[in-house]
Parts: structure tokens; C-alpha cells; sequence
């Protein structure tokens, strides 16, 4: 039990130091040696300690939430949009008496609750009404960010924000093209109550800690004392809090934040100003509702209400059926916006969306809108009817879960959307096959496969001597060449290229590294993985693809025709061997992609967000937070020009 009891302690001080710290001091394999070492003397002595990093493991699916009431009420937040909004909450403060005001992100996720006693974590819940919330200590205990065993020993609740990381997102993304997340925020809210914690494990959900709840023994006497409380028991917490001492100062925070956001990796939406005195906050005390002491400023709303004119299903390459609606025309954030998605038939349902009924969209970074819900039905709302075949070819749906899918797999938007994957930037990047012109191709010239885009020739667009309306021979002869030129692909593009279900570009980076096609079609369930972004469901999808027949013949076709997949042999050598770079703000000398490019070409490797592993940041104008972060690590940090002098 002494060893068990060592290993817990060192184990959960290097698991601080990389998950909150992001300052890892062992590497993985020294923490991997200890922490196998501890799981075997729990499996030989059947003892688990209670704060054991293995704990951290999801376990088995849950059949539903149960409900639990939090010991002291979790208030949302009062909002303003407007400066004189903002303003009047500062008069109700100086009504209160002399106060000062820190200013904090405002994230925009999943608030949770979690409760300690005797020192040990015990539960986890939402925020639910306030009163009570949803029992998810389950799905809580696969996130990292917060200890299982802290030195205060009263009864503690803390409270946070359960996000997912930008980055984290793109990257889930890339690794499942077909079934994307759509934002971070539902992104956040769907791991955090999702019934299988295995799901929740794999969507990398993190908590940031903003607040003291409850202490059944002593107290805090401000938020300056309660951020200080949670950074020294172990808890993450968002690196910026302002202190201000006038409403001047709290517009100036504002602002910082503003601008700041832009840069973060984590989505925000707001700030959220407190009174920080504790005695203020007393006097002041709460609504219904709200905390009187405390307010939330939102930004630029990227929401708005429009109305449902139609909704129409999308077949992508896997088959799914995915709902589109159309709506009347409304302004967000800067654009005018006449579709917006829902993710599936169970989606649409539970969002009760209807056509012609008022519904609210959410327009985030910069991508196709999303129904969040209705808001209002009409008399002539007509619900949106499940398809019974495939809107296309007339083929049966199979229902799986909550989503649709044609069974045809040669459905023609099945078939016209691979082809379009095949042909994408970050895949085989033929330049100009877009999904209209593979439309064409897929009509009028028998295109069906991978392989047939390379038996076209000039006259392949021409009907009777003449050629297409539409493709002049100057396009044709661009197409011609970006199809030839598609035949010498790196191969992680390529494996990414033919559209194995589950592998997305990292996982396909991962196979890459075994040289060749054949290579990886010889990998064994055991070997794959092994890797660090192939699970057992994907691992299947692999052995599945090279096993079928049809597949293997592509593969065949695909090499007759002069398509040569090549594994890129990494640089190791010059100026910036050995480096991990990361790039941020904007050079006035090139694009961000170029300067990449220059890095890899000379031996360096480039992050996308500074971490304990970065060594070197290349800071443009208007570089933000990462240049923050990078010199709180102490991270040596260039400006443009030493950079194109290293160049």
C-alpha cells in the first residue's frame, strides 16, 4: 500500500504539471512505466485509492442521469449588451458602498459543479436550474484539469466551465469528416452529458474553475481569494483576471478581452464582472435569478431569429441523410445567411423544428449556421416528415441511432461526394474538381470511381465535336494537368484520399509512417491500435477496407493508371532542426502557410498553440495570447526579422 500510495502522489503531481501547468517535466514513457507499475498492484491487491489517476479511465456506458440537488444555489448570470447597461450596474454597486471589480472571460460551454468532502472528490453535476442539476461523475472523471484529492477537508462545491479546446475540435474534426462536431459549445455540452464516458474521453473535454460555491468550513473573502484557493488546490483556471478599481478600468478589461478572444483557443463570448469584496457582494445579495453583484457584457450577438421556408436532406459520402434548411434571409455576424443546419433527423426533432415556424441560428466561426431551436410555431408550422426512402435513388433508409443513411452505396451523391473528398485540398488536391464540375463528370462521362478521373482525356468533354457549355479548352486542359499532376500524392494524403471510414488527417499522418499503401493494408488489428490515434472501432474500419475486394481492385486500377503514393522523408537538418515552432500575428513577408513550409523545409516542426514543448515563436504584428503564453513559459520568442534572417 506504501508503494500503491507513492506512485498516486507522483502520478498526480506530473499529471498537474501537464494537463493544468502545460509544463511537463518526465516524459511519457516515464510516466507511462509508473502508471502501468500502479495498475498492477491495484489489480493484484484488488485496492483502488481514491484519488488514483486510473479512476480516470471511462468506464461503462450509464443508462441515464440522475438528478441531484446542489447545497448552495448555482445563479446564471444578469447580461448586458450596451455600455449603458454595463453603467447602471456600476450605480447599483456604489449604492452598495465602495467596491472593486475583477473581469474574467466569459466561456461559452457547460457549466458543471463539483463536490468534495473529507478532502476527496465525490460528484460531479450541471448546473441544471440551479437548484439541481444532472449527476455526471461518470463522464467528469475522464477530464483531467481538476484533482481527485485536495487539502481542504470540509464540505466544498466548485464551479466551472467544461469546454473543448478550438484546436481539439479541428483536430476531432479532421479525424471524422463524416460526422463532424459542429461547434465547440454543443461540442462541450454533448461530451460532458454524453451517457458513454468513452465518448466523452475521446472529445478531450477540459473544466476551467471560476468560482467557490460552497465551503462548509471557513470561507473566501473575495474572488481574488477564491481564484487563489482553487490555483492552489489543484484546479485549472483560466490565465487573466483583471483586478479594477473603477468602471474605467473595468471597460478598459472589456475591451482587452475583445480583442484578445480573437487569439484564444477557447470559445468565448463575453466577460463576466464581479464585485470582488465578499462584504459587497452580502449586502447586494440576489434575485430570483441573478447574483445582484455580478453581470456578464456580451459581445457581437452571432445569434438572430429567422423563419423556416423549407428544409431539404443532404447525402454525403457515407450515405447519411443530413437536414438543411432553408430561411428567410437575416444578418449575422456580418453576413446574410439563407441556410442552416441540423445534424440529423434526431436533432431536428428534439429541437422541435418545424417549416415555416421561428426558429433561433447560431453562426460560429465562420461556418454554415446551425438551428439551436424553435422558438415559436405558427398556425401553418408543418412538421418536417422523416424520409422513408432516400431522397435521391429512391433506395431504403437505415436508421441508426439518431441519424439516417441511405443503403445504396452507389447512390449518386454518395458517389459524387467521394469523389469530391478524393479530390479535396488535404486529400489527392486536384485543383479545380469541385463538386459541380464532378456533378458534370459523373452525368455525362461515366465517372464513378477514384480511377476514372484518370482515363479523361480532352475528348471526354466534348459531344459531337464540340466541347461542354461550360468547359472552354483552357479549363479542360487545367483539369487534365491537375489530374495528372494528382498521380504523385504524399501517401498520408492519399490514405486520407480514398476515404476509409474513421481516418481523418492525423490518423492517416499515423499510417503514413509505415512507407507504403501495401504496408499498411498488412497492419494487424494489434498494430493498429497501437497507435496513438486509431481506436479499436477505426482499427476495424481499416482491416474492413483492405479486405473487400472491390476496394483492393481500386487500389489495383489506381496503381495501373500511374497514381504512385510517396511517404515524405521528414528534413532532420538545418537552421531550424530540432525546433518546434509555433507562428503567430500576421508577416508582412509571407502567408503563415509559406512560413511553415520554409520552417519544415529547413528540419523544424510547427505547432499550432504553444505548449511546454515549443522552443522557438515567431511573433508577426498583432501577435496575442500565444506570445503571452510564450514568455510567461519563457520561451525564446523572434520577431520578423531574425526570423528571415534564420531564412
Amino acid at each position: 500500500m506504501d508503494r500503491m500510495r507513492e506512485l498516486v502522489d507522483i502520478l498526480n503531481r506530473w499529471g498537474y504539471e501537464y494537463y493544468v501547468l502545460d509544463a511537463p517535466t518526465v516524459s511519457d514513457r516515464e510516466y507511462d512505466k509508473l502508471y502501468d507499475e500502479l495498475k498492477e498492484l491495484e489489480r493484484e491487491t484488488g485496492v483502488i485509492l481514491p484519488d488514483s489517476p486510473t479512476r480516470r479511465v471511462g468506464g461503462d456506458p450509464i443508462k441515464g442521469f440522475e438528478r441531484h440537488t446542489h447545497i448552495a444555489r448555482l445563479y446564471s448570470l444578469d447580461k448586458a449588451v450596451s455600455e449603458d447597461e454595463l453603467s447602471a450596474f456600476f450605480t447599483r454597486v456604489k449604492k452598495a458602498g465602495d467596491a472593486t471589480f475583477t473581469v474574467e472571460y466569459k466561456y461559452d460551454g457547460l457549466t458543471v459543479c463539483l463536490t468534495y468532502e473529507g478532502g476527496r472528490f465525490v460528484r460531479a453535476t450541471t448546473r441544471g436550474n440551479g437548484v439541481e442539476g444532472e449527476d455526471v461523475t461518470a463522464q467528469a472523471l475522464t477530464v483531467q484539469s481538476f484533482p481527485l484529492a485536495i487539502s481542504y477537508k470540509g464540505v466544498l462545491e466548485v464551479r466551472g466551465e467544461a469546454v473543448i479546446r478550438l484546436s481539439v475540435l479541428g483536430q476531432y474534426n479532421a479525424e471524422h469528416p463524416d460526422d463532424p462536431l459542429k461547434n465547440a459549445r454543443n461540442a462541450a455540452a454533448g461530451a460532458i452529458r454524453n451517457l458513454d464516458p468513452k465518448v466523452t474521453k475521446t472529445r478531450r473535454p477540459e473544466i476551467f474553475f471560476y468560482d467557490v460555491n460552497y465551503m462548509s468550513e471557513g470561507g473566501v473573502l473575495s474572488q481574488v481569494e477564491a481564484m487563489e484557493f482553487l490555483k492552489r488546490e489543484g484546479f485549472q483556471t483560466f490565465p487573466y483576471l483583471r483586478v479594477c478599481s473603477s468602471p474605467e478600468e473595468v471597460f478598459a478589461a472589456v475591451d482587452e478581452i475583445e480583442v484578445g478572444r480573437r487569439e484564444l483557443d477557447v470559445l468565448t463570448d463575453g466577460a463576466v464582472i464581479k464585485v470582488n469584496e465578499e462584504r459587497v457582494r452580502s449586502d447586494m445579495g440576489a434575485t430570483d435569478k441573478f447574483p445582484r453583484w455580478a453581470i456578464a457584457y456580451k459581445f457581437e450577438a452571432e445569434e438572430a431569429e429567422t423563419t423556416v421556408e423549407r428544409v431539404f436532406w443532404q447525402v454525403g459520402r457515407t450515405g447519411k441523410l443530413t437536414p438543411l434548411a432553408e430561411v428567410s434571409p437575416v444578418e449575422l455576424a456580418g453576413a446574410t445567411v439563407r441556410r442552416a443546419t441540423l445534424n440529423n433527423y434526431g436533432d431536428l426533432t428534439k429541437k422541435d423544428v418545424k417549416v415555416h415556424s421561428r426558429v433561433l441560428i447560431r453562426r460560429s466561426n465562420e461556418v454554415i449556421p446551425e438551428i439551436l431551436g424553435a422558438v415559436s410555431h405558427v398556425e401553418g408550422s408543418v412538421p418536417v416528415e422523416k424520409p422513408k426512402t432516400c431522397p435521391y435513388c429512391g433506395s431504403a433508409v437505415e436508421e441508426v441511432g439518431a441519424n439516417l443513411f441511405c443503403t445504396n452505396a452507389n447512390c449518386p451523391p454518395r458517389t459524387v461526394q467521394r469523389l469530391t473528398h478524393y479530390c479535396s485540398k488535404n486529400a489527392a488536391d486536384v485543383e479545380g474538381m469541385s463538386e459541380a464540375t464532378l456533378s458534370v463528370l459523373y452525368e455525362r462521362c461515366g465517372v464513378r470511381k477514384f480511377s476514372d478521373l484518370y482515363r479523361l482525356t480532352e475528348e471526354s468533354f466534348t459531344e459531337n465535336g464540340k466541347f461542354w457549355d461550360g468547359f472552354g479548352k483552357k479549363k479542360i486542359s487545367n483539369l487534365l494537368e491537375a489530374v495528372e499532376k494528382s498521380k504523385r500524392v504524399p501517401l498520408e494524403r492519399f490514405l486520407y484520399a480514398i476515404g476509409i471510414e474513421g481516418i481523418g488527417r492525423v490518423a492517416a499522418r499515423d499510417l503514413a509512417a509505415f512507407g507504403s499503401v501495401e504496408a499498411v493494408a498488412a497492419l494487424t488489428f494489434e498494430e493498429l491500435v497501437a497507435l496513438e490515434n486509431v481506436g479499436e472501432i477505426t482499427a476495424r474500419s481499416i482491416l474492413a477496407y483492405f479486405a473487400d475486394a472491390e476496394n483492393r481492385e481500386e487500389l489495383s486500377r489506381l496503381r495501373e493508371a500511374g497514381v504512385m503514393p510517396y511517404a515524405r522523408e521528414r528534413v532532420t537538418e538545418g537552421k531550424f532542426a530540432g525546433e518546434s515552432v509555433v507562428l503567430t500575428g500576421s508577416l508582412a513577408s509571407m502567408s503563415r502557410t509559406e512560413a511553415q513550409k520554409r520552417v519544415e523545409a529547413l528540419g523544424g516542426v510547427c505547432q499550432s498553440a504553444v505548449s511546454a514543448k515549443t522552443t522557438l515563436v515567431v511573433a508577426g504584428e498583432k501577435a496575442g495570447s500565444k506570445l503571452e503564453k510564450a514568455k510567461k513559459l519563457g520561451i525564446r520568442v523572434i520577431g520578423e526579422e531574425e526570423f528571415l534572417a534564420m531564412l
